[in-house]
């Protein structure tokens, strides 16, 4: 195996070590695919997202951020409000009495909506600058010239395949959510994501 493919494989799979984790992010995408709502769209929008942030970190961009506290303070303090206030839409979502009704309506969500959302969970989460920009912008400094790209390459075609991955097993388990409880518990399972994401990233409490 050539030293591109290694880099590749290395980018592949520490990417997507980083992307998997159970984060705000992963959950709506999850979500959306078990509605059967925008299921090409949104994945592709985390993607392309990703791949922007995923290449701009192994550009060189980590090394500016890392370099401005200020940046990453307001940036942490907007996501864990977004975060939080996210949690309690789900929360009450998890409580509502017509949530049978609610579900099939959200089908026909609004697609302006659809992508806010998306857009503000990808990219007022910080942890998701400090995967993409800051890891995995200081792990390819290891690489030089063509390496790098490989590894770049890796990274972002690990992040592609694992949302589309998410959407598509999020449809699969739609006949599981046809019971009011099964979507209960899917609302209640967000919740506690973002509550716990939005504390996690609150500046001075991980410190």
């Amino acid at each position: 195996m050539g030293n591109d493919m290694i880099a590749f494989f290395q980018g592949f799979g520490i990417g997507g070590g980083l992307i998997a984790a159970i984060g705000a992010q992963n959950s709506f995408v999850l979500a959306q695919g078990v509605k059967k709502q925008y299921v090409f769209l949104v994945p592709l929008l985390c993607s392309i997202i990703d791949i922007v942030l995923i290449v701009s970190g192994t550009a060189g961009v980590g090394t500016f951020v890392s370099t401005h506290p200020k940046i990453a303070y307001y940036a942490a303090i907007g996501g864990a409000l977004f975060l939080t206030g996210y949690g309690i839409k789900s929360l009450h979502s998890a409580f509502s009495t017509n949530i049978l009704e609610k579900a099939a309506t959200k089908k026909n969500a609004c697609l302006r909506s659809i992508i806010l959302t998306t857009l503000a969970l990808s990219l007022l989460n910080p942890h998701v600058y400090f995967d993409t920009i800051i890891m995995l912008g200081s792990i390819s400094a290891q690489f030089a010239g063509g390496l790098r790209l490989a590894f770049t390459l890796g990274a972002c075609s690990a992040s592609v395949l694992w949302f589309f991955a998410l959407s598509l097993g999020g449809t699969l388990l739609e006949p599981f959510f046809r019971k009011p409880f099964s979507w209960r518990i899917l609302d209640f399972s967000i919740c506690l994501v973002m509550w716990t994401i939005a504390w996690s990233v609150w500046p001075g409490i991980s410190s």
